[in-house]
């Protein structure tokens, strides 16, 4: 695979993180940078998003609802920590789990190490507004 990367510089937005645009293999790739780590979208379609998550050790995502999306996670390093609903469960390098839509969720990494996985969004709509976050979460940003 030939690589080829342009970098620009981070741009501030609304929600508090830097955005960064490159080129690989003539497809425009966007990283974003967040406090609890940085998500780079691969490939995006009508109904699906392809993304690499990257969370650093200790730290967590907000749980959060989506109503017009399920999603995929595959961890390629480190150990997720998974609350889907009820259930809470570890996942770990080449495993995998599955997010239905209208389901609470957050995902933590317990570990050391970077947490690094694959994420696949499916669904009709992939936008933001599609983001509900429950009240009385409690999630603090980490130092």
């Amino acid at each position: 695979m030939s690589e080829t990367k342009t970098e620009t510089k981070p741009e501030k937005t609304m929600d508090r993180s830097a955005s960064n645009t490159s080129t690989v293999d003539n497809r425009e790739v966007t990283t974003e940078s967040r406090y609890w780590g940085t998500v780079t979208v691969l490939e995006s379609g009508d109904r699906y998003r392809i993304s690499r998550v990257e969370i650093k050790p200790g730290h967590r995502l907000k749980t959060q609802i989506h109503y017009h999306r399920s999603e995929h996670w595959i961890v390629v390093s480190g150990t997720a920590k998974v609350i889907c609903g009820d259930n809470e469960s570890l996942v770990v390098q080449n495993q995998s789990t599955y997010v239905p839509a209208c389901t609470p969720h957050h995902l933590e990494n317990p570990g050391v190490i970077p947490l690094v996985l694959i994420e696949v969004q499916n669904g009709e709509y992939l936008g933001e507004q599609d983001i509900v976050r429950p009240e009385g979460d409690g999630e603090q940003p980490n130092p």
